[in-house]
């Protein structure tokens, strides 16, 4: 009787276990059909092609371009990358090769609270501190004039923010490499710094890829914050020092209101299918690098 009961409860924690990953493999696949049905109404009338790449955004006469506000999203996503991911890195080398054992222990809580801090409270630091230093004194070191309301602003706030989630999975990442591929490099006369170099971040390699990955994805979405510094100008940026109008800001501005202008609304429901098809390609395109990088290891 103990055996029957024991072999219920097995087969039905199988089966909830089956359920829940039935429904978590279903979710992008809603998510996208859904964005895709409230999506055909402007499909319908224009071409997908058109809408990628036409600059001009005009709701009033049935304009809807969407270059502006992908290109704004690509230029502050990876400035915030290319920003955050050396800090990252380099910090982590440091925290888990150098530092004492009670300092990680004192940075983990701290990384934890920065990675739970509301992107309101990003976005006000951002307008206070960050557009005011770019405004009188990044540009002006360029020979420019700018509100501080630019892509290198949004980039900036954008960076401190994917700081803590890319930073807590490469010390994860370094923590995770046996210390005997440490030892045996240093026994063979290396030194500490070409340790980490040659042996530790060519094993580390995947691991920085999908961190780095994890963060464009973190950063491809982030509405708030950047929306308060960003600058929201409907133009095709050219510079950091431009004003631009991200994917999500778009989103988050306009929608719930103005929907009583024909295609409106399925132009912003396109707008979320675009980001979720662009955040779905990244994703792909750093997990076909992560398994090439363990195929070359």
């Amino acid at each position: 009787m103990r055996f029957l009961s024991r072999k219920i409860r097995d087969k039905s924690s199988l089966f909830w276990m089956v359920i829940s990953l039935v429904i978590l493999l279903l979710m992008p696949i809603l998510l996208a059909v859904g964005l895709y049905l409230k999506s055909l109404p402007i499909l319908q009338e224009q071409s997908f092609w058109d809408l990628l790449t036409e600059s001009d955004w005009k709701p009033m006469q049935g304009k809807f371009g969407f270059l502006p506000f992908i290109t704004s999203s690509l230029w502050v996503t990876f400035l915030s990358i290319i920003i955050a991911t050396p800090v990252c890195i380099l910090t982590a080398i440091y925290l888990t090769q150098y530092a004492k054992k009670r300092v990680l222990a004192i940075m983990q809580p701290i990384i934890d609270i920065l990675a739970g801090l509301p992107s309101v409270i990003y976005g006000v630091w951002g307008v206070l501190i960050v557009v005011p230093f770019i405004s009188k004194t990044v540009a002006p070191f360029f020979g420019l004039q700018t509100s501080g309301y630019t892509i290198l602003a949004g980039a900036i706030v954008l960076s401190i923010m994917v700081i803590p989630f890319i930073l807590n999975i490469l010390i994860e990442v370094f923590r995770t490499i046996p210390e005997e591929l440490t030892e045996a490099s240093l026994s063979v006369g290396a030194t500490k710094w070409e340790t980490i170099k040659y042996v530790l971040l060519k094993k580390a390699f995947p691991g920085i890829i999908s961190a780095t990955g994890l963060g464009v994805a973190r950063a491809f979405g982030e509405t708030i914050a950047v929306l308060m510094v960003v600058g929201n100008v409907v133009k095709v940026p050219t510079s950091v020092f431009d004003s631009g109008y991200p994917l999500p800001a778009l989103i988050a501005n306009n929608y719930g209101e103005m929907l009583s202008i024909p295609m409106y609304d399925s132009a912003l429901m396109l707008a979320a299918l675009i980001l979720f098809g662009i955040v779905l390609l990244f994703n792909f395109l750093s997990r076909m690098a992560i398994i090439r990088s363990e195929k070359n290891q």
